[in-house]
């Protein structure tokens, strides 16, 4: 029986990365040592970390006056990491409250002491919709406007940024990040966390412009932007199998076509998925139709015994990880760049068997 796992993170890997890591796990390009036993320090990882930045550098078109970090914390930690380096003039920032994560990031720079305005939120409509930025943005009020690009949990995506002119935008790309083509220019900032599209748990990667960092005070050394500039992301130990296996998948990514491809995929995994839950008289998908995300698919029947009954047919099946988040309940299928087509396919074949008998 074929295994797919639809969980939303940590999440499925390339399977050729894995038999990859499998093979060299052991003795790391013929040394003897275990990619978990070589040092930071060591040529072997300089040039592990030197070719994950490249090759990032390449798929996303990262221009040169942006710092890519590979830090650890999460993407929890850079709701404080963010606020903590770039609200440096007004000490204030802009949240547009798409959903729990955004919901999260404005609560951790308040609980930091900056001021943060919740500039519009679609909380009342059960984050089924995204918020739209207030026109005109007051300019040289906020030191930036942070948005989550695409909301794991209650299934929608920014296809079309906000304008923020020039004040900076702060994208959380935990979730789509290397799925979906964006211009890293229309961003001040991004991070994103590796277990979802990127690799393992463990790594968290920011994309920053150079231009925004300065001495910030008050600032953790294990958070500090500039200083994880300057020293190559090599401050202090950094999390070397995580950044080992990242690397991996990015070459995986290239050899299968990058970005683009991955979108077109995308599209087409989440798009059949849709127009099973479209017509079908069982399930339904509560996202409006602009705002889906095409990696992260909340679905349900309405009746939570019948969903937990979804959830355990198709475990028996080999459809795994589908109970949707504790604050929303149903189902959510994610799928993310390592999920194939087929997988797509076998869930829709499943749950259009479970419809006719139920």
């Amino acid at each position: 029986m074929t295994i797919y796992n639809f969980a939303a993170g940590p999440a499925m890997m390339p399977a050729p990365v894995i038999k990859q890591i499998q093979d060299e796990l052991p003795s790391l390009h013929g040394s003897g040592m275990s990619i978990l036993e070589v040092s930071h320090r060591g040529q072997d990882f300089e040039k592990i970390i030197e070719d994950a930045e490249a090759d990032l550098r390449e798929l996303m078109a990262i221009p040169d006056d942006y710092a890519v970090l590979f830090m650890q914390g999460g993407g929890t930690g850079q709701f404080a990491a963010a606020p903590m380096n770039l609200a440096r003039q007004f000490k204030r920032i802009a949240v547009l409250d798409s959903g729990q994560w955004a919901a999260r990031a404005d609560a951790e720079a308040r609980r930091l002491g900056f001021t943060s305005d919740v500039l519009a939120s679609t909380k009342t409509d059960r984050y089924t919709t995204l918020p739209a930025l207030p026109e005109p943005l007051p300019q040289d009020q906020y030191d930036y406007v942070h948005i989550c690009v695409n909301n794991t949990i209650e299934g929608t995506m920014f296809r079309q940024l906000p304008a923020t002119e020039t004040t900076p935008l702060v994208g959380d790309m935990s979730s789509n990040i290397l799925a979906q083509r964006y211009n890293v220019r229309d961003f001040g900032m991004i991070f994103a966390g590796a277990q979802k599209n990127l690799g393992p748990a463990g790594v968290t990667v920011v994309i920053v412009r150079r231009d925004l960092l300065g001495d910030a005070k008050h600032v953790p050394s294990a958070f500090d932007y500039q200083l994880f500039d300057a020293k190559h992301s090599l401050y202090n130990t950094p999390p070397v199998f995580a950044i080992y296996a990242v690397g991996l998948v990015l070459k995986w990514l290239k050899e299968q076509g990058g970005v683009d491809e991955m979108q077109r995929r995308n599209e087409a995994k989440s798009q059949l998925l849709y127009d099973y839950l479209d017509q079908s008289r069982l399930f339904f998908n509560p996202v409006k139709p602009a705002d889906r995300s095409i990696t992260n698919v909340p679905f349900m029947t309405g009746d939570a015994d019948l969903d937990a009954a979804v959830v355990t047919a198709a475990t028996a099946h080999g459809l795994l990880n589908l109970k949707g988040h504790r604050s929303v309940g149903g189902l959510r299928a994610s799928l993310y760049n390592a999920m194939p087509l087929a997988g797509a396919e076998a869930l829709v074949d499943f749950l259009n068997d479970f419809e006719k008998h139920h």
